[in-house]
């Protein structure tokens, strides 16, 4: 079994006020995504708003879901700007650790974008088959078991590899300055969607506005990153993916916290989700 390769923080008060900075924002995400949520869950295939308006919401989900799990990368990155400072080679000071972070948001920005795009679109195509009361519950089964299925391809293997080998990936895409800082948060948020990107669809086929169930899913994210049983974690999650995607499929009034379309209580949400700014 494979082990993360985490860099060590104990002792050095940099590093640990910056794990204490990452969680801070994380927890302040998870609080305003709490409070601008309120009433919006309509279960899978909720509108997704205004453009701005879920713009501006899908980033502070991200920060929110992903902060914890991307500390030991932002970690490695800050001692390695560290060490060559006090080497007298570093061309950036501390402002490229925020940097690198606003890069890894940029990623995870452009994959909101594109994943909104294809949402509406879909909408647009009003397929009255795809309903929730006609084939609904199988077209969000099936998503989150393609999710599934992609636990187990090369291409998620390969992706995941970057994301648990921080210093390996510091090493390998080093560049120097504030541009680089930038450059390498985008290329390492590349590898973190090209990672993470079918549970993140999972979450729209259950519901993208449930506080619930995006917990969920950051859940089944920091297990992956951040245990030492790379493989347990990454099949353990395949099948968790497998069962849930079933019951969604053919009993979804099961599923605990899967609000379901059409039921009373998403009347509300669709009526906030048209007044969303």
């Amino acid at each position: 079994m494979e082990a993360a390769r985490l860099p060590r923080v104990q002792g050095d008060p940099r590093q640990l006020a910056l794990v204490a900075v990452l969680v801070a924002l994380a927890v302040v995400g998870w609080l305003v995504t709490d409070d601008r949520m309120v009433g919006m869950d309509a279960g899978p295939g909720t509108e997704l708003g205004a453009l701005g308006f879920y713009v501006s919401l899908w980033v502070v989900m991200m920060a929110a879901m992903m902060f914890p799990s991307i500390a030991p990368m932002v970690i490695a990155y800050s001692r390695t700007q560290q060490k060559r400072r006090e080497r007298g080679k570093a061309q950036a000071g501390p402002l490229a650790v925020a940097l690198f972070v606003g890069g890894y948001l940029l990623s995870w920005t452009a994959f909101g974008l594109a994943a909104y795009g294809v949402f509406e679109i879909g909408r647009s195509l009003s397929i009255d088959a795809l309903a929730w009361d006609e084939g609904g519950p199988y077209l969000a089964g099936a998503v989150i078991l393609a999710a599934a299925a992609y636990q187990l391809t090369p291409a998620k293997d390969v992706c995941l590899r970057k994301c648990r080998s921080p210093l390996d990936f510091v090493m390998g895409y080093w560049k120097p300055g504030y541009g680089g800082a930038l450059r390498m948060g985008v290329e390492h948020g590349a590898w973190c969607v090209g990672c993470c990107w079918a549970l993140m669809t999972a979450l729209f086929a259950l519901g993208v506005m449930s506080l619930g169930w995006m917990a969920f899913v950051a859940a089944l994210i920091a297990v992956e990153k951040l245990l030492p049983w790379k493989a347990v974690a990454n099949r353990g999650i395949a099948v968790v993916l497998v069962v849930l995607g079933l019951a969604v499929a053919f009993a979804p009034e099961a599923v605990p916290a899967l609000t379901i379309p059409g039921s009373g209580e998403t009347d509300d949400a669709m009526m906030q989700m048209e007044g969303s700014p």
